[in-house]
């Protein structure tokens, strides 16, 4: 049945306020292994996250969260990955009546969060998650669309709050998709190549230097410390002044995976993706090649070899050493 506009932001705003459902509760406890962990996924070194000696010996007495795994202890795991072992609630039922409209896109736009306090072992973590604002339509790059800010409350096993988070997401009407790729010589549609990696201020000159053959790793100028990917902020001394070494692009591999899904146009799956140490002491990503895939293995020595993937593009690849 058509709607109008007005009929359907009318339904949108009777959305707002309300709880999406009942309360989120952390399957776990706050606990030391998985603080440890995320500490060494971000490779935060603080010792009031994981030294009990260190902790004790702080303000904090003893071993405390990092505030930014604030969200980590109520989330779903891998149930978050099939929506339809979701129970209904009202941000679900509010994402329908937009695909009703045909606002089937969505997008995540930014997080705020703020924490009251750090939270400590033994502590249980609920998220209570209120439909703050929905916005008037809006015109993007990707689409027209409404903005929806939800605004979820953490709390402990007491009630008390400890921290909150408001999460904006962009539901729109997807543009028109791309025109066809080009035809080549021979009639037949050109072969999809890579996705292109975005040049910007801060990571620009790292790609024209692959484009040069060459693979450079970020220099602090005060502190000297190595850092990648690029970015504009030392993370050991907040200096913005820097400069850059060329790597030897020897390298072993800490770990990687065979990539065999979603089969994405233009990458030739299965890839083997590796996470390789390089010897300066930085780390990048990056997929192996030169060998068979069941070669690949945690401990490999590779070397790089800045490599063609299309006629437009380098990126630099890492071969078994020799």
């Amino acid at each position: 049945m058509a709607t109008s506009k007005e009929e359907f932001e009318a339904r949108l705003q009777e959305f707002v306020g309300l709880e999406i459902g009942a309360p989120e509760v952390g399957a776990d406890l706050v606990n030391e292994p998985m603080i440890r962990h995320w500490c060494e996924v971000m490779e935060d070194r603080n010792p009031v996250y994981t030294d009990p000696a260190a902790a004790k010996d702080s303000v904090h007495g003893g071993i405390v969260a990092p505030p930014t795994m604030l969200q980590t202890w109520i989330l779903d795991g891998f149930d978050m990955a099939t929506p339809e072992k979701q129970p209904m609630n009202k941000q679900r039922e509010l994402h329908a009546v937009f695909n009703e409209q045909g606002y089937t896109g969505v997008v995540a736009t930014n997080c705020d969060q703020s924490y009251d306090r750090y939270l400590t072992p033994g502590e249980q973590v609920s998220g209570t998650t209120v439909i703050e604002t929905i916005s008037e339509e809006k015109a993007t790059a990707i689409g027209i669309g409404y903005f929806i800010e939800t605004r979820t409350t953490f709390r402990n096993q007491d009630g008390e709050q400890v921290g909150w988070m408001v999460f904006r997401v962009l539901k729109f009407k997807p543009s028109a998709q791309p025109a066809a790729a080009p035809a080549g010589d021979d009639g037949a549609p050109a072969a999809p190549v890579r996705l292109r990696a975005p040049r910007t201020h801060d990571n620009g000159w790292w790609w024209n230097k692959i484009d040069e053959g060459e693979l450079h790793i970020q220099k602090c100028g005060e502190c000297g410390v190595l850092r990648h990917p690029p970015r504009p902020m030392c993370g050991e001394c907040r200096s913005i002044e820097w400069t850059s070494i060329i790597s030897t692009g020897k390298g072993v591999i800490n770990s990687y995976v065979i990539m065999h899904h979603p089969p994405i146009p233009g990458y030739g799956f299965p890839i083997a993706c590796a996470l390789i140490d390089l010897e300066e002491g930085t780390r990048i990503i990056s997929n192996v090649v030169g060998c068979d895939l069941d070669e690949v293995h945690i401990g490999m020595k590779v070397s790089l070899s800045i490599e063609n993937v299309d006629d437009e593009m380098k990126l630099p690849l890492f071969k078994p050493a020799q």
